[in-house]
């Protein structure tokens, strides 16, 4: 029985079934257009998914030399705290309260820096996950754009015959069934990359992070919309045209069997 495209759990998606669909995807459009753009960029996808599975799997997993460091760092301080506090002068005598209010004061101060700093190196991880997870997400997110810029010119008036080409008009060769299959690869690369980026949701609980996805989720479902009501029109033509071919020649004047 072949691996599921989700885990045994059911929750979470199996990215190398997204790489071996991607796999499968481009040998689908070479074998349709072996000469086509889109290839490529089904190719690069794919190159990017793979990726993706690893860093994401990078970012869902504990830092252990960053988390060291930053406790290492954070006993120093503690320490050199511990140590200012054990030479601060103090005596009972009322000409010395001045000064020992001036060294509670800073002792405050002290204390509220670390505070502050122990807290920033504390979320230092989380921070440099979100950075590197946004980066990633950014680089797909321009990959979808770049599937949209591909079906942009797939005019479907142009294989229903009712457009008139001009000079500057794109090369459009396709016919309807065609520029239906083009449409629809497009559809599914899109679909494809709001999955890749769902890999990084999985492995992040960074508010910022699932924010961006959710983004991207909604520009690969909108794009993909674009692509459907195209194929929508071009299928509606197609089922016209076969029923008024099928339809009896019942005009007026003209006998029936």
């Amino acid at each position: 029985m072949p691996e599921p495209a989700y885990n045994a759990s059911y929750r979470t998606l199996n990215a190398s079934r997204i790489v071996e669909t991607l796999d499968r995807l481009e040998k689908r459009v070479a074998e349709r257009f072996p000469v086509s753009g889109l290839r490529a960029v089904c190719r690069e996808l794919a190159g990017i998914a793979r990726s993706s599975a690893a860093r994401a799997a990078g970012i869902g997993r504990t830092n252990l030399a960053m988390r060291i460091g930053i406790f290492v760092v954070i006993v120093i301080g503690l320490a050199f705290l511990g140590y200012v506090g054990s030479i601060i002068e103090y005596k009972k005598s009322t000409d010395n309260l001045f000064g020992v209010l001036q060294g509670i004061e800073a002792l405050f101060n002290t204390v509220l820096l670390l505070g502050g700093a122990i807290f920033f190196l504390s979320t230092i991880e989380s921070r440099w996950k979100r950075y590197k997870a946004l980066e990633y997400l950014h680089e797909l997110r321009s990959v979808i754009h770049v599937i949209d810029m591909h079906q942009l010119t797939k005019d479907p008036s142009v294989a229903l015959n009712e457009a008139r080409r001009t000079k500057s008009s794109p090369e459009r060769a396709m016919s309807a069934f065609e520029l239906v299959r083009y449409l629809d690869y497009c559809s599914e690369m899109l679909s494809l990359a709001a999955k890749v980026a769902v890999l990084y949701a999985q492995s992040s609980r960074d508010t910022v992070v699932i924010n961006a996805v959710t983004e991207i989720e909604q520009i690969s479902a909108n794009l993909s919309a674009k692509v459907w009501q195209k194929i929508t029109l071009i299928e509606q033509r197609e089922i016209q045209v076969a029923e008024a071919a099928a339809a009896p020649q019942n005009q007026p004047g003209r006998p029936t069997a």
